[in-house]
């Protein structure tokens, strides 16, 4: 989807998700020394402002104009710690091996946008830095919700199979959902991965 879908989205309804943070960034990121994060597609910035709250400085990118407002405005208590940006990950790369924690929660890569998407997650974790990729699990019944094909976009596990020698997995699995699925939405599991690149 391209910035115009998304903000139609967005503008859609008065709050699309939930503005509460992912669980799995909660429990993955809960132990880790706060340093410089990238949270990719941050959406309204639920994530964003937690990892501040937490001590993290955050660069918060989406595509989406109207999210960007709507989370600049949720975390206006922690303004001086997150910046928000407007980008395509597959046009712009973040600036590589800038950071310690690079988390993307349920992000979109269509596999027809080729692979610059996911070398620009890669490049950006600094050495000793933590990869999180999280993403909805195949419908165990095949349900498309809203037309969605599983296999049009990239997951966590083709992630998985593009690192080197370098990084060391420390989870790669699917995992049982601890809220609610969107609303909408049939899905009850995630794929989580989490893998840490070796310090220089």
């Amino acid at each position: 989807m391209d910035a115009g879908v998304w903000d139609e989205r967005y503008a859609s309804r008065e709050r699309l998700f939930s503005g509460r943070p992912n669980p799995v960034l909660v429990m993955e990121a809960g132990g880790l020394a706060p340093g410089q994060a990238l949270d990719v597609g941050c959406g309204e910035g639920a994530d964003a402002v937690w990892l501040a709250e937490q001590g993290w400085r955050v660069t918060a990118i989406d595509l989406s104009r109207v999210a960007l407002e709507r989370a600049a405005a949720a975390g206006a208590h922690v303004a001086d710690r997150i910046a928000w940006s407007r980008g395509d990950l597959a046009a712009t790369p973040p600036p590589a091996a800038s950071f310690d924690l690079v988390t993307a929660q349920y992000f979109p890569i269509l596999r027809t946008s080729g692979p610059e998407a996911v070398t620009g997650l890669l490049d950006a974790v600094a050495p000793g830095g933590t990869l999180l990729v999280v993403g909805h699990a195949r419908p165990a019944d095949g349900h498309r919700p809203g037309g969605f094909d599983f296999d049009e976009y990239v997951h966590p596990a083709d992630v998985a199979r593009r690192l080197g020698p370098e990084w060391r997995v420390e989870a790669d699995e699917t995992r049982p959902r601890t809220t609610p699925p969107p609303e909408g939405s049939h899905h009850t599991h995630d794929t989580v991965l989490r893998a840490r690149r070796s310090p220089a």
